[in-house]
């Protein structure tokens, strides 16, 4: 397939790319050059708000995967939180726009089990997807607003739109997370992380779907049922 990853030289995205690189031609619009190119990758430098520039490098594409968010750097501050918000929400809206306008039906967007409020209990178990995000802190308000503009992208635009909850996505060298518990039972390896990419490109015909990605094979703290079932995914790196 013929990607146009938005995001692609971030902290996911750069460990991401080179997998998907191995089997699909990729494409990538990020703010930042990357810190180690991918062999076969063809990468631009621009925003993402630009709806021209998006559609033009969506011509021929057949997926876009939006991985793009905001900034680490002065975190929780007022100005990180409209960085946030600014990608996830008017970012991926205009994305979209662009991609639509070039053609493209199909999108992939990396969301977050953010998008759940997290108890103060180091272990507990997460909603199942059908269950409504409630996270009111900003990162987990940003992302859930971003699955609402994919949803209504695919209303408005009849393309379907798959978000995956990641949890805690980190290279294979640095797998598990370990600073706390919960960060351990549900992070998720790279290669992990690009197959259920991998494998949400290939969902269609569906509309708008949500999937759990994690590590957590085991379920102890949240259920992988749907990914298995719709994705045919599972993670092979499990703690």
């Amino acid at each position: 397939m013929r990607l146009l990853v938005i995001g692609g030289c971030g902290a996911i995205g750069s460990f991401v790319v080179p997998v998907l690189a191995r089997t699909h031609e990729v494409r990538v619009l990020d703010l930042n050059e990357p810190r180690v190119p991918a062999s076969g990758v063809e990468y631009h430098t621009g925003d993402l708000h630009d709806v021209d520039l998006v559609a033009r490098l969506s011509s021929e594409v057949d997926t876009l995967v939006f991985m793009a968010k905001g900034p680490l750097r002065g975190w929780g501050s007022p100005e990180n939180a409209r960085q946030h918000f600014d990608v996830a929400v008017s970012g991926l809206y205009l994305a979209i726009s662009g991609a639509v306008r070039a053609g493209v039906r199909h999108v992939v967007y990396t969301s977050s089990m953010s998008v759940y409020r997290y108890p103060d209990a180091e272990i507990f178990t997460f909603p199942e997807e059908p269950v409504p995000p409630d996270a009111l802190d900003f990162y987990g308000l940003a992302k859930r607003l971003g699955e609402e503009v994919g949803r209504s992208a695919t209303v408005q635009h009849g393309i379907d739109v798959v978000c995956l909850r990641l949890c805690f996505p980190v290279p294979d060298d640095e797998w598990p997370r370990n600073e706390r518990p919960r960060q351990r039972a549900i992070s998720t390896s790279g290669r992990d992380t690009a197959a259920a990419i991998d494998a949400a490109l290939h969902r269609r015909g569906h509309g708008f779907d949500v999937y759990a990605i994690s590590g957590d094979a085991t379920g102890k703290m949240m259920s992988l049922d749907k990914a298995r079932r719709e994705l045919g995914w599972a993670p092979q790196d499990v703690t």
